[in-house]
């Protein structure tokens, strides 16, 4: 229910992943809402409906989203990977409810104090893994710790990279670089058992350097829709400057299948959303103007994350950590 577009997208993004991915969806808010776009398509087969009587708005905060919005679309379908109906939740709604829900509906991992939200993002030579893109804007240097661990098995469960290297983002690359929480969190991490470069740069989350990069959310938030800004201008002023004359015109027809294959490369709706890693369940973030792609892709990346066996493989990595003395259990706040 929540989004710009409201149910009618992901409506028609869930039954496209039933129809191309053979996924199994059930569509959780309002019974006669969603019943009235699933016969707009047709009545796909492959996707149950849960009633919610409540919505969470976009502007309402997460204490009133756990407290007041007991029947919420949120919080059913977040109940319903607690029961082990589900293997993940998928919302386009309300970012800081959906991570306040994760938590205490679905609870966190052992070894893991504060889920993270991990951005996929393209680089020149594949792709790599930057979190936390926004969950938590003040962490301790030992949250970071368990970012870098996660992002880590995401990197590897799912982008398919060996051996994922770790670089924590930083104003240099030198040891000793960056404020009390990167320079403590460095200490920590060239201890691990992570194929840790060091501190790395901006510039390291696109040129292929690094398979992941950890920051805090404050920090990463703001890399990232720097990223996104960037990139619309570029393909704005690209598009402007192919339409100024006939010439340009001729070349830009040319080139089309290039730039239709660059498109693709940095197109999000490819990704369908960020995946909230820490939480003992499975939860993808999308972006509140997704359209039906993102959607369809969201469901394909939450039947992916099931099938690796994602958080089995989270929990052996942090409990690895634990048992050398690198972290302790979790509950550390």
């Amino acid at each position: 229910m929540g989004g710009d577009h409201g149910p009618a997208v992901v409506v028609e993004g869930a039954a496209a992943a039933v129809r191309e991915f053979g996924a199994s969806v059930v569509l959780v808010g309002d019974k006669a809402a969603i019943e009235h776009e699933l016969s707009r398509l047709g009545n796909p087969a492959g996707v149950e409906v849960r009633h919610a009587s409540q919505v969470v708005g976009m502007g309402e905060s997460p204490s009133q989203a756990l407290r007041r919005k007991r029947d919420s679309s949120l919080r059913i379908a977040a109940e319903l990977v607690r029961d082990g109906e589900a293997s993940a939740f998928i919302s386009a709604g309300n970012t800081g409810a959906a991570m306040a829900v994760a938590m205490f509906v679905v609870g966190v991992l052992r070894g893991v104090d504060r889920p993270a939200i991990a951005a996929v993002l393209p680089n020149l030579k594949g792709f790599s893994v930057l979190l936390d893109v926004g969950a938590n804007v003040e962490p301790k240097p030992w949250h970071l710790f368990q970012f870098a661990v996660m992002g880590h098995v995401y990197a590897r469960d799912i982008l398919g990279i060996d051996r994922p290297r770790v670089g924590l983002l930083s104003v240099g690359e030198e040891e000793g670089k960056g404020n009390e929480l990167t320079k403590e969190a460095y200490e920590q991490l060239k201890d691990s058992s992570l194929n840790f470069l060091g501190n790395v740069e901006g510039r390291d989350l696109y040129n292929g350097h690094c398979d992941v990069i950890v920051a805090d959310g404050f920090t990463g938030n703001v890399a990232l829709k720097i990223s996104e800004s960037l990139a619309e201008m570029f393909g704005a002023m690209i598009r402007e400057e192919l339409m100024r004359n006939v010439r340009s015109k001729l070349a830009a027809a040319l080139a089309k299948p290039a730039f239709d294959r660059v498109k693709k490369r940095l197109d999000y709706t490819e990704l369908g959303g960020a995946p909230l890693l820490g939480i003992d369940g499975g939860a993808i973030i999308c972006h509140g103007a997704s359209p039906v792609k993102a959607i369809k892709n969201a469901v394909r990346l939450a039947g992916e994350w099931a099938k690796a066996g994602l958080n089995d493989h989270i929990k052996t990595a942090l409990e690895n950590e634990i048992a050398r003395g690198n972290l302790d259990e979790g509950s550390r706040g």
